[in-house]
């Protein structure tokens, strides 16, 4: 693990606000010069600690105006079911998070539709015939906020 000081988590903050960020605008912000701050970038990055950069994406923008969190209870049990079932729900791509969980059921899929009768043909044609797929409840999200995560 590395050791990260006050000046690291600043810099994964602004980070973790706008990946788009440059270490120059980084630096202004938190009082560095450019150089140092790709140097902390760089061992961040090389430390694992920074794993990737990313952009969000506006879902509704794009007509993805439904979010569903999808419960889904394996009629059967076993690495082998587990594994099929990963590899097909994986190759939809309305799915845009699969967890494998303990609890009531064995997956949490969070599912994006254009609508309604678009998430019950998602349903329907492509997640009740997936292999081993027992119960099913869905939870349409109806709001959601955002939260910063650990760093603040």
């Amino acid at each position: 693990m590395t050791d990260t000081d006050a000046t690291d988590l600043a810099i994964l903050r602004l980070l973790a606000r706008d990946a788009t960020l440059g270490a120059a605008e980084i630096g202004r912000e938190i009082g560095l010069t450019q150089p140092a701050v790709w140097r902390r970038i760089r061992r961040l990055q090389d430390s694992g600690i920074i794993a990737g950069r990313r952009i969000v994406v506006d879902q509704a923008a794009l007509g993805f105006t439904v979010s569903v969190f999808l419960g889904i209870r394996l009629a059967a049990r076993g690495r082998p079911e587990l594994e099929t079932f990963e590899r097909a729900v994986t190759a939809i791509p309305e799915v845009q998070t699969v967890q494998h969980v303990l609890g009531r059921f064995d997956y949490r899929l969070r599912i994006i539709a254009r609508d309604i009768p678009d998430f019950e043909r998602i349903l329907r044609r492509r997640i009740m015939t997936l292999p081993g797929v027992g119960q099913v409840e869905a939870n349409v999200v109806l709001s959601e906020e955002r939260r910063p995560g650990p760093l603040g």
